[in-house]
Formats: structure tokens, C-alpha cells, sequence
């Protein structure tokens, strides 16, 4: 199973370690709940995975972890087909020793446009929420963050994650936890929360918000990405069934309508900074994610659609602030 004793070593001296009240309950009872399955072959990959110094890494302009060209070409491609056996991969891209892990996503794209918009993250308490593969988590590291915790409930994910961490010396200030949003405390500890494609999955999407909320300290930032229409503050589509062949889309707002949700559930200087059609060129299948991608969600004849008939997918980033208490 995953070793999670290293991360609560970790928050037991930070700013976090009220978590250990309830988090190795909940993470005992992951363990007890995933002992057959998928995740048993995963940790076996994980296990076979060769003990490389990593003397150069690179996580500020994209993330590379050993230099190309360093291992023999028996070596890359025994370690290339140890890390194809967590496919799909679908956020990314990786540079691994020579490896180039293409994934489904060109998350950098979405990082370049996330980051001329928030607060430096130097010395900051990150959480990032439905991480994935833990790309972002990366590149928050890069740029300076202290502390950097990722959540997502997919144990492809976490092992995809553990994969990377495994090259990158094990790095103590960076994790990822097996649990969901709804799972977390009230834990008011983090500087930054990042919520990306994540908020068109929840039910109850204002719960959702009012649950990142419950994570920043007071002035924290908020930094909130989702799929969006066009439209004003009322317009929100509710897809019947299917959005893109995804079933579990329940809410997409305009990006004026998100932005007042945001402001009904408290938070201050709410604000739009840029909305972008997803293209085929940011998402797409790959030799490291051979499954369907975008160019078969969308209408063949009208790329400006899904094949449903719906809006082709367009993504707003938002940035808030979590507001002061006031004393009475």
C-alpha cells in the first residue's frame, strides 16, 4: 500500500496537524477498502520502479526530472513500459530521464494562462483540488510554494503522482491524498486552493464553493476554473443527459453567474480574468492516453458543439479572496 506516515510526520509540525485528528481514520479506511483491485497491479509497477539520483530537476518553466540521454536506451525503454502501465495519463506533460510522458492534456497551457493572475506562490500553503496526476501540484512547487497538498479520490492518480514523486527524491513538501473535497475538515490552513475542472462534477455546486472556502485562511486566494456558456448572471445549463459524453455534468454556468455565486457564498474582489475555448490541440488522444479525447465529444460538422448538440467546451478562470471575519 502507499506509505502515507511520511505526510503525517510532515503536517504534525506544521500548520496543518490539527488534520491528524480525523485523517488517519479516513486513510486507514481507504487502505481497507482498495486492498483487491486495480490499485494492488499499480503499486507492483510502483515497487519495480528503478532507484534513479535525480540531479537535475526541473519544475519552473515545465516539468523534467533527469536529463535525457542519461540512461542507457535499454534503460529508457524499460522505464518508458513500467510508466505506460498506468495509462491512461491524462494530465501533463512529464519529462522523466529521457521519458516524454505525452499526455491526454496539455496542462502547461492552462498553467501559463493560471499564472500571470494569482498572488506569488513563495512560501505559500497550496491546495489543489481534484489535482489528477498531481501536474499542477509541480509546477506550484516551482514556483516557490512551501507546502503542496493535492486531492483527488482516483487511485490511478495517486499512483500516476507517487510515479513522478519516486524520481523527484521524494520530495516531503508535496503530496497527494486519496480523498474528495466533502472529505476534508474545516481546516481554514491554506494560502492558495485551486479548484480546476472540478466544480462541473459537484450536485451542489454553491457547497462546493462554500467547501474550498472552508480551507483558505482569512485573505487567502482562491483560484477557480470551470467549464462555462455564454450568457448573463441567470443562465446556467443543465444538461439532460450527456455534456460532451461525460454523464456527470450537472451545472454550467456563465461566467457572470459563477461570478455571483462565488460572491453569495462570501468571498470579496470576485473576478473573471480569462475565458478560453478548449481546442483540440490542448486535448487530445496521445500513445499515452489511446482513448477517446475531444475530437470525438464534439459534432463532426460543427466543432462549435458537442455531439449532444450543447455548447463546445469554454472555460472561465476566476480569482477571489476569502473575506476578514469582522468582530462584533
Amino acid at each position: 500500500m502507499i506509505d502515507f506516515t511520511h505526510f503525517y510526520s510532515c503536517i504534525a509540525n506544521n500548520r496543518l496537524s490539527h488534520w491528524l485528528r480525523i485523517l488517519p481514520e479516513q486513510l486507514h479506511a481507504w487502505e481497507s477498502a482498495h486492498v483487491h483491485g486495480k490499485l494492488a497491479g499499480w503499486i507492483r509497477v510502483l515497487n519495480k520502479l528503478p532507484e534513479i539520483d535525480a540531479a537535475h530537476i526541473e519544475l519552473k518553466t515545465h516539468v523534467e526530472i533527469g536529463k535525457a540521454n542519461t540512461l542507457s536506451l535499454g534503460e529508457t525503454k524499460k522505464l518508458e513500459n513500467l510508466l505506460q502501465k498506468f495509462h491512461p495519463w491524462r494530465k501533463g506533460p512529464f519529462d522523466i530521464h529521457g521519458v516524454h510522458i505525452d499526455t491526454e492534456w496539455r496542462s502547461d497551457w492552462k498553467w501559463d494562462r493560471v499564472l500571470p493572475h494569482i498572488s506569488p506562490l513563495k512560501y505559500r500553503y497550496v491546495l489543489d483540488v481534484g489535482c489528477g496526476s498531481g501536474y499542477h501540484m509541480w509546477r506550484m512547487r516551482g514556483e516557490g510554494a512551501k507546502f503542496v497538498v493535492g486531492i483527488d479520490p482516483s487511485d490511478l492518480f495517486l499512483c500516476q503522482f507517487e510515479a513522478v514523486r519516486h524520481f523527484a527524491n521524494k520530495d516531503q513538501q508535496i503530496h497527494l491524498l486519496p480523498l474528495g473535497i466533502q472529505q476534508l475538515p474545516k481546516l481554514e490552513a491554506f494560502d492558495s486552493v485551486f479548484s480546476m475542472g472540478v466544480l462541473y462534477h459537484r450536485k451542489s455546486p454553491m457547497d462546493h464553493i462554500t467547501q474550498l472556502q472552508d480551507q483558505l485562511v482569512e485573505g487567502g486566494e482562491l483560484i477557480l476554473e470551470t467549464l462555462v456558456i455564454d450568457g448573463d448572471k441567470n443562465d446556467v445549463l443543465v444538461p439532460e443527459d450527456r455534456y460532451a459524453k461525460m454523464r456527470n455534468i450537472w451545472f454550467l454556468p456563465s461566467a457572470l453567474a459563477l461570478k455571483l455565486w462565488v460572491e453569495k457564498c462570501g468571498f470579496e474582489n470576485v473576478r473573471i480574468v480569462d475565458i478560453n475555448d478548449t481546442l483540440t490541440g490542448e486535448q487530445r488522444s496521445t500513445a499515452w492516453m489511446t482513448n477517446e479525447s475531444l475530437q470525438d465529444y464534439l459534432d463532426p460538422l460543427d466543432p462549435t458543439k458537442t455531439i449532444e448538440g450543447h455548447p463546445a467546451p469554454k472555460r472561465a478562470l476566476l480569482i477571489a479572496t476569502k473575506a476578514f471575519k469582522t468582530l462584533n
